[in-house]
């Protein structure tokens, strides 16, 4: 590796000569160049570079590496968009799919139970990292005849659905102020010897005109992330699908309450060794960098390319609607001892725990393109499923 460590803290001299390199040549990056640079550097990225990030040893859990069960979930509700879209020929592609889990997950749940479907879909992944590609091969071996990589562009005219578990909340963000009736932006430079924030005038209109596009009033003198990099990705996804839909998990909230005037401080936050901090300039490359989603902003930009919201609302709503409970009775009637049950109870409750585990933090948006009005199985009240109003 090209990264030194000591004790619980790492460094990459090489990324962080890098950007020294780029501030001096630009007189300072935004904020947004510098965390591209952190994760996205094709030789010494946080992302690009082979290291551990997800599970026990990494840095950080996703909903898919906690259990199979959130797979085996989501695999319930393509099959029914594949039911919905007539049960022809079905794409599933997934953009930053992690080590593969996900995807596992669910071709192991579709061809368990809905083998038809199976037979059907082929999967696609979308993947810029070079160690996450080899692991994601490794991982999938089993159904190379299942899946391909390739570039978003390849997806043009695709029939399915387009799926992402925590994607967007990594994209780069600019952290910008509106004070005195302007927006200020973020710029990184440098000061005896280390990284250290200036905040300017905003170097483009681009701030001003998405928040105008959003319809949300900045409060003077919040700081905040804006993450231009979604519309536009949205925008992308939105025209390459022909028919079907769009399922994007993560973090966030909508745009009232990302940018409420309480939150002063925004949601940017770092992740090493599953510890939070906030200060992006530690270790660069070396920890990941996140801001919640402005889920707003996916629906507004979908809306522009054809895709309706069909969902939207807490993770523990999507699981429970698609099932959870009836998972998790027949996964603990498997287990060998109380214990293994107990176990299975504590691992599946971080899943929906509104407030103690992923089930309230993280949302899900469903979007469609030329599909049917009628509702998604995700969307049934939790009040409409018999066996979870009992347990509930």
């Amino acid at each position: 590796m090209d990264q030194t460590r000591t004790g619980n803290v790492e460094s990459n001299p090489q990324l962080e000569g890098i950007i020294r390199q780029r501030i001096a040549a630009e007189g300072g990056i935004s904020f947004a160049e510098y965390m591209e640079l952190c994760l996205y550097h094709a030789e010494y990225g946080y992302y690009t570079k082979a290291r551990q990030r997800i599970g026990k040893s990494g840095d950080f859990f996703t909903s898919a590496s906690v259990h199979e069960a959130f797979g085996r979930l989501v695999a319930r509700q393509l099959a029914e968009m594949w039911e919905n879209l007539g049960q022809g020929p079905f794409i599933i592609a997934e953009q930053g799919g992690g080590e593969g889990d996900l995807c596992l997950d669910i071709l192991r749940a579709a061809a368990e139970e809905s083998p038809d479907f199976f037979r059907s879909l082929q999967y696609r992944m979308i993947e810029i990292s070079p160690d996450n590609k080899k692991r994601q091969k490794s991982r999938l071996a089993k159904y190379r005849d299942k899946v391909q990589w390739c570039n978003l562009s390849a997806l043009a005219g695709m029939q399915g659905c387009f799926l992402s578990n925590e994607l967007v909340d990594a994209f780069p963000v600019e952290l910008a102020v509106f004070q005195s009736g302007h927006w200020q932006q973020v710029f990184v430079s440098e000061r005896d010897g280390v990284f250290v924030e200036e905040l300017r005038p905003a170097a483009t209109n681009e701030i001003a005109l998405h928040f105008e596009w959003l319809g949300v009033e900045p409060t003077t003198g919040n700081r905040i992330e804006v993450n231009l990099a979604a519309r536009r990705w949205m925008h992308q996804v939105g025209k390459l699908l022909s028919r079907g839909y769009v399922l994007t998990i993560d973090y966030g909230y909508p745009a009232v309450e990302l940018y409420a005037p309480w939150r002063r401080d925004g949601t940017l936050m770092c992740y090493h060794k599953h510890t939070a901090n906030e200060n992006p300039y530690s270790m660069p490359g070396c920890q990941d960098l996140t801001s919640h989603v402005d889920f707003t902003a996916l629906q507004i930009a979908g809306d522009e390319v054809g895709l309706k919201r069909l969902f939207f609302g807490e993770q523990y709503r999507f699981l429970m609607g698609l099932g959870f409970v009836d998972a998790l009775l027949l996964l603990q009637s498997r287990a060998t001892d109380e214990k293994s049950a107990l176990a299975l109870r504590l691992t599946l409750k971080n899943l929906i725990m509104p407030e103690e585990g992923m089930g309230g933090t993280f949302k899900v948006l469903v979007q469609g393109k030329d599909v049917p009005a009628s509702a998604l199985l995700c969307s049934r009240r939790i009040a409409d499923i018999p066996v979870a109003r009992e347990i509930y």
